[in-house]
């Protein structure tokens, strides 16, 4: 029996990183928002690295210990960096993975409803403007710290406290904000459950209501209760996800949805007698975060530039994964809880989620690999590894969107100073106005880029201190290296 089960777990888990993965479009090392934790961990390795771009990299990194903590685990194990990136990959799915199975030990009559709630969980899906998904096909460290705070919850329904408060705070060190929700989520649901220590809530709330302002008025936050100007607002003309307010009606449907979905299934499996001890609690702190929500929108309409980069409407990522627990009980239980039910509604969802998997990778994506460890080996690739080789403070020159068309930045994949990269760059922007209006004006000097000539590519190297451009329009330039259709063109 201790064998099967030594089979059985390890190949569960192997099943669930694989259908997570399958359903984010496959593993891929360096992509998207890695566009900016990566050169910050880099940076860390090596601090030769990105002399140009380190405030633009800083303006994120400084709010955050995920940079430092990676950067160390880096340098004590050895390890290169996309090898650790995958490892911490792995440990994020299984982390909650593990988070998600004992929760549904304690919400759910039937083990099968847990394996359920795990195939549920593997279907990726965006919560609607908000600007993140319920996974990601690569290393996020606000995945990691939701599969902490995942953990904690787990820890709370066993009455582990401490536990849970440790937990919260570690998700804390690698992104703040997702762990800002769950500390309010549980502290209002431990009010809620545990009478005799309400009081003690209530100190270390006002506690850490002090720390707060001290953190917006001298603290490291200082200056983020500015109005944020015209000139910083037009920046951030492509994130709708950060202005509530002008969200079409359709958006709100979607994420207001769960809340009807929680309380109607809560009242049905108290209505049953089937309420968990802690369960009332957690339901109470999930919804309290809608007043969180609610508050910030009067800030977050004034362009408080604090209301802004806190992105609350993160908040309904907390909601949809507990709307998902109640709707994954009430397909697989119900009332009856018959495992019969349990077996066949476990069975539907692995399915669905085997069926949608296969169609993103043979259908959406067929020549995208399900594991990309590394900056592939195409000519992007190979261009970028040549890139490596030239000095560490050299500044290169690309078509500002390269990260969509060639799947990662130059700063990534170069590990370069980059004069500008249009999406991510601008993303960055929301913290600092200085580097939204760097780039800003950056964009204008490049724009057309594909109407690049050599003249205009050497008064942007004798301007701007460029030393490389990359593009793929032949130039009467001075060509340092090729692959494929990708030029290299030395500027000065």
């Amino acid at each position: 029996m201790n064998s099967t089960k030594g089979i059985l777990v390890p190949a569960a888990l192997f099943a669930f990183i694989l259908l997570c993965t399958l359903n984010s479009a496959g593993y891929r090392y360096g992509a998207s928002d890695l566009a900016f934790y990566l050169p910050a961990v880099l940076v860390r390795i090596d601090p030769a690295l990105f002399p140009r771009d380190r405030s633009l990299i800083a303006a994120q990194a400084r709010l955050t210990m995920m940079d430092e903590t990676v950067g160390l685990l880096a340098r004590v194990t050895g390890a290169s960096v996309p090898l650790l990136f995958a490892v911490l990959y792995c440990a994020t799915l299984s982390l909650l993975a593990f988070a998600i199975w004992l929760i549904a030990a304690r919400w759910y009559r039937s083990k099968w409803t847990g394996a359920a709630l795990l195939a549920a969980l593997t279907l990726r899906h965006a919560i609607a403007r908000s600007g993140t998904n319920t996974l990601e096909g690569y290393f996020h460290p606000r995945q990691l710290a939701f599969a902490i705070g995942a953990l904690a919850i787990a820890a709370v329904l066993r009455g582990r406290l401490r536990l849970a408060a440790g937990l919260v705070l570690a998700a804390g060190f690698l992104h703040p904000t997702t762990a800002m929700w769950f500390a309010i989520w549980l502290s209002v649901a431990t009010a809620v459950n545990e009478q005799r220590l309400r009081m003690p809530l209530l100190a270390a709330g006002a506690a850490g209501a002090l720390l707060a302002v001290w953190l917006v008025t001298g603290g490291p936050l200082a200056g983020r209760l500015v109005i944020m100007d015209a000139d910083w607002l037009a920046t951030l003309v492509t994130k709708d996800y950060l202005f509530p307010l002008e969200w079409p009606a359709y958006v709100w449907l979607f994420n207001l949805a769960s809340i009807p979905l929680i309380v109607l299934l809560y009242r049905r499996r108290r209505a049953a007698g089937l309420l968990i001890p802690g369960e009332t609690g957690l339901v109470i702190g999930c919804l309290s975060l809608l007043l969180v929500f609610a508050a910030a929108l009067p800030l977050n309409a004034a362009r408080v530039a604090l209301a802004v980069q806190l992105q609350t409407p993160r908040i309904f990522w907390m909601l949809d994964f507990l709307a998902t627990i109640y709707v994954v009980w009430a397909l697989a239980e119900g009332a009856d809880g018959s495992a019969r039910r349990a077996q066949v509604a476990a069975l539907l969802l692995l399915l669905a989620s085997a069926a949608r998997g296969g169609y993103i990778r043979f259908v959406g994506f067929p020549d995208r690999p399900v594991v990309q460890f590394d900056i592939p080996d195409n000519d992007w690739g190979r261009v970028m590894a040549w890139a490596r080789t030239t000095p560490a403070d050299s500044e290169w020159a690309a078509d500002p969107g390269h990260a969509a068309q060639y799947g990662t930045s130059l700063r990534v994949a170069g590990q370069r100073d980059v004069f500008v990269e249009a999406v991510k760059d601008a993303a960055i922007g929301m913290y600092a106005r200085d580097v939204a209006i760097r780039t800003r004006d950056r964009l204008a000097v490049l724009e057309p880029f594909g109407a690049m000539t050599p003249e205009r590519g050497r008064q942007l190297g004798a301007q701007y201190g460029l030393d490389y451009l990359v593009t793929e329009q032949p130039l009467a330039l001075p060509l340092a290296f090729a692959r494929g259709a990708i030029r290299v063109y030395r500027l000065r």
